[in-house]
């Protein structure tokens, strides 16, 4: 199924649902002609031969990667982050299209060269800016589309989710960086002249980046501190596992491996390892 998700986006949901997932990974897809297309005629309306970007191909489904192929033809493949969920696909993705392929990982490149922060991009009749936004994972990487509606969007990856918070993929992602990768949202949205449209790669899209981003940073925030009393009350060197009790009172067993990687994430920043 295919969502309208802005004016230059669509995305189809990957069939990969699940605890870290949610309803599957979010496969955009990026041009100027999906704007004239409109709703109701798919990704790509009647013109299949239109330009497109394509965002995190996801798993290595034939069906799937099949609808993404026949959205429009693909110039070039963005991937936000290495976890198999956006990249599996990747490689038959561009085999069955040809669309080089381009992460801030070169290891994840295919007849391509990484990405840097601060590139611009000018493909499918946008232009597209790369964010190095690392914290989730350190390969992190977000894509801003100033000309998106009327105050832009911003493509997250995993750094913001449509629902709940993200998992900082401790040793990997570090806290530090993406608290300072929050900070980064926050001044795109505060320099936009209105809310910025998030359009993030699990979950639903969320028409504010400045509330959202705020609401992150607050959440972080009363996380350290649940963490700075658990650590009063255990020991300054409690272990993860005990902190994790302590803290996620009510951890489903599904879920308990990403809350240790996220309470290991913020030991690493309250004690300043290395």
């Amino acid at each position: 199924m295919w969502v309208t998700s802005s004016a230059l986006t669509r995305y189809r949901l990957a069939p990969n649902p699940g605890p870290m997932s949610l309803d599957g990974t979010n496969s955009y897809v990026i041009g100027a002609g999906l704007a004239a297309a409109g709703a109701g005629t798919g990704a790509a309306g009647s013109a299949a031969s239109q330009p497109i970007v394509v965002v995190d191909p996801g798993p290595r489904d034939a069906t799937h990667l099949g609808e993404l192929a026949a959205a429009g033809r693909a110039e070039l493949v963005l991937i936000t982050h290495h976890h198999p969920d956006h990249t599996e696909g990747a490689e038959d993705f561009h085999r069955l299209t040809g669309a080089p392929v381009r992460a801030l990982d070169p290891t994840l490149c295919w007849e391509a060269p990484p990405l840097a922060d601060g590139e611009i991009i000018d493909a499918a009749g946008v232009r597209i800016e790369v964010l190095a936004t690392p914290g989730h994972t350190a390969d992190s990487i977000s894509l801003h589309l100033a000309d998106d509606g009327e105050h832009g969007s911003v493509l997250t990856g995993d750094m913001i989710l449509g629902r709940g918070t993200t998992v900082i993929a401790y040793p990997d992602g570090r806290l530090g960086d993406y608290l300072a990768s929050m900070r980064r949202f926050e001044a795109l949205a505060d320099a936009a002249p209105g809310p910025t449209t998030v359009l993030p790669a699990h979950g639903p899209v969320l028409p504010d980046l400045g509330a959202i981003t705020r609401a992150y940073i607050a959440h972080r925030e009363e996380r350290l501190g649940q963490i700075r009393e658990a650590l009063a009350r255990l020991g300054a060197d409690a272990s993860v596992a005990a902190v994790t009790d302590a803290v996620y009172t009510d951890i489903d067993a599904s879920v308990r491996r990403a809350a240790e990687n996220s309470v290991a994430a913020q030991l690493d920043y309250l004690r300043g390892w290395a």
